[in-house]
């Protein structure tokens, strides 16, 4: 029997209130490796013994067995909407975006939809065409990152934004691991073109993909995780073949995975890299996002992006715990932990953004010591990692009359506390809020009240 965490049935509770308010389709954000997969399955556990019908989306086949599998553990049996399957009549389906949708006609909209990696959903998308075609269905959406590659929000799609716990609420209770996130300054990025919000990918693979670039990465791979699991993050498939090709040349076991391949062959290399018997995995797509890699230690990280979505995705592979994991090494050749931030920075995840701040990313600014290369915040007065302080370049300072004030643990916890709370905008963000920081969820009335008060006309 699955039991679900303490921030898990606070989210259901969330939810529940919610659609018995009026909402419709919901988006629910929980960071990578929080447990996404289980908790919707207890939604459809509750869904089910009311007799509701499920439909279950995914945007890709390799999820489909990932899905059937949790929904087993929850003693669920399921329909599979998906070439070479074959069909059983049950409540609960888990279905192909792909496949459902040249199907839609011949099959009954369900009571409740539920998008998995729900970032996918774009207007005119096929993931739309079928909210279209079942607009009378509530809907439930998950993920860990609620943007598009383009930097747009979902607000079109769901009405309902329900956010669950942080990245570092997760690290302290044991939920994630620490990361250690290196960052040598190994691919040159200036001057790419971008496409689509992206940068483009011929471009990139001719910076990325170059023996000096791998051996690199093998360099710092020995120095830091040497033997460890480890995914390789490439820009291309060949990108990938050659980076396995590279790193078995060195002495290590190293496979390349693409989509495509015979999923037998897949599930074996998974296999093989579980009990150690593959010390590096080189994809390009498929261990981005969804599919579970077990046991990563470190991720080694060759491919630039401008898309803070797929940065989160990626570096979540790398923080699941695992035995005998004392940190998430994360080896960032791409800078994309100064272009978006560290694991444990926090964004302001919202259902619309402003579109004339888009492209800026509001991350808190990285500084990478130059003795060995660690990432830490720019307010970092030494490295972590090696404890050599960071260079204090000079700068006029404007003198001020005044009293210095001792800055504390308690004045830091404090202030991250209000940043927080500050960023809960309506009262079930605010409720939400105060259950994860251990406090009666009626205090959400009396923070709302002083809130109208302030903004009141004098």
């Amino acid at each position: 029997m699955i039991i679900l965490r303490d921030f898990q049935q606070q989210l259901l509770l969330l939810c529940r209130e919610a659609y018995r308010s009026g909402s419709l389709s919901i988006l629910v954000v929980s960071p990578t490796g929080s447990g996404n997969t289980y908790f919707f399955c207890a939604v459809i556990q509750g869904a089910i013994a009311r007799g509701n019908t499920v439909v279950i989306l995914v945007h890709r086949m390799e999820l489909v067995d990932q899905v059937v599998a949790a929904l087993a553990e929850f003693g669920i049996e399921c329909d599979i909407l998906c070439a070479g399957y074959p069909r059983r009549r049950s409540p609960v389906m888990v279905a192909s975006v792909q496949t459902l949708i040249r199907r839609i006609d011949s099959i009954p909209a369900p009571n409740l939809l539920v998008c998995d990696e729900s970032h996918h959903v774009s207007k005119g998308s096929t993931w739309s065409k079928i909210f279209a075609a079942w607009s009378g269905a509530k809907r439930l959406g998950v993920t860990a990152t609620p943007i598009r590659l383009d930097g747009r929000g979902l607000g079109e799609h769901f009405d309902k934004l329900i956010l669950g716990p942080t990245v570092e609420e997760l690290i302290e209770k044991g939920y994630l691991a620490k990361p250690r996130v290196f960052a040598p300054p190994t691919i040159d990025v200036s001057g790419l073109h971008t496409l689509a919000g992206e940068f483009v990918t011929k471009e990139a693979e001719e910076r990325a993909n170059k023996p000096s670039v791998t051996g690199d990465a093998l360099s710092h791979y020995k120095q830091h995780a040497d033997g460890k699991p480890a995914l390789a993050f490439c820009v291309s498939v060949q990108h990938a073949i050659d980076v396995a090709a590279q790193f078995r040349a060195a002495g290590y076991s190293a496979v390349m995975l693409k989509g495509g391949m015979d999923r037998q062959i897949r599930r074996q290399a998974l296999a093989d890299f579980k009990r150690g018997a593959i010390n590096l995995i080189a994809s390009c797509e498929i261990f981005n996002e969804g599919v579970d890699a077990p046991g990563v230690h470190c991720g080694i990280f060759l491919r630039p992006t401008q898309s803070l979505g797929l940065w989160r995705q990626q570096i979540g592979r790398v923080m699941r715990p695992a035995e005998g994991k004392e940190y998430a090494i994360i080896l960032d050749h791409a800078s994309n932990s100064i272009r978006h931030g560290l694991p444990t920075y926090e964004p302001d995840w919202a259902l619309t953004y402003d579109e004339t701040k888009r492209t800026k990313s509001a991350a808190i600014s990285v500084r990478v010591c130059s003795h060995c290369f660690a990432a830490s915040s720019s307010r970092a007065a030494v490295c972590a990692n090696c404890g050599k302080p960071f260079e204090i370049k000079p700068r006029e300072i404007e003198a001020r009359e005044g009293s210095l004030v001792e800055v504390t643990p308690e004045m830091i916890a404090k202030k991250r506390e209000r940043q927080q709370q500050g960023r809960a905008q309506t009262i079930e963000e605010l409720r939400a809020y105060c259950i994860r920081m251990g406090w009666n969820p009626a205090r959400a009335e009396h923070i709302m009240a002083g809130r109208m008060k302030k903004r009141a006309p004098k």
